[in-house]
């Protein structure tokens, strides 16, 4: 187990860009639900949605998301899978096609994501590769109560527009709780600091509380 924790650490610290000097801060809060159903002994189909108090207008304003993801067992602890997202915010919406690959190995597990994200403002798709590590630790025998610690970084690999940052745009840091309820249905709270990196100016760095319930059918 200490060797799980060493190696979450030192991948969080690896890709968590350098400090903003005179970051643009602001606080949200997030608010999401999940079902997940079991299609077959191998595939399973995941319906999310999200919605998203954001105060900081640079950031376009309050976003709702919802999405579809299927998820198909190719061995055990490993998934392939791809779906579908519609985001909609006070700025733009956007249409968002996603691939990815999910590996458990006991209680880490690891997430890459490509992402084809359509705007109004654009004619081309903005491709963008996610690079997710999580840690659940269960707190007690029963495992009603798990601790979940994450990192995620955000890579833009192409420009939709003339002055579009690629490469590292964002790192996701994410600590709190998780509580099992029932069989079926699971309820998390966390702490998240999300910062933007941003060319020429401050970044923006977000600390915002997310509450989400996830249903498995």
């Amino acid at each position: 187990m200490m060797r799980i924790l060493a190696l979450l650490c030192c991948v969080s610290m690896l890709a968590l860009p350098p400090a903003a000097h005179a970051a643009t801060e602001d606080v949200q809060a997030w608010l999401s639900e999940s079902i997940s159903i079991k299609a077959s002994d191998t595939d399973t189909v995941t319906i999310d949605a999200s919605q998203r108090a954001r105060s900081d207008t640079s950031s376009g304003g309050e976003q709702f998301l919802q999405r579809v993801t299927w998820d198909h067992e190719i061995v055990p602890k490993v998934q392939i899978g791809g779906g579908f997202a519609y985001v909609k915010s006070e700025a733009d919406q956007e249409m968002r096609f996603h691939q990815q690959l999910t590996v458990t190995h006991g209680p880490l597990q690891s997430r890459t994501r490509l992402e084809q994200r359509f705007f109004d403002y654009a004619d081309n798709a903005v491709w963008r590769l996610r690079e997710r590590v999580q840690l659940t630790i269960p707190l007690n025998g029963a495992r009603t109560w798990s601790a979940v610690g994450a990192g995620e970084a955000f890579f833009n690999l192409n420009r939709a527009r003339p002055g579009d940052r690629t490469g590292l745009a964002t790192f996701r840091l994410q600590a709190g709780l998780r509580r099992r309820l029932s069989k079926t249905l699971d309820a998390q709270l966390l702490y998240m600091r999300q910062q933007n990196i941003r060319d020429g100016r401050p970044d923006t760095v977000n600390h915002l509380p997310w509450l989400s319930f996830n249903w498995r059918l």
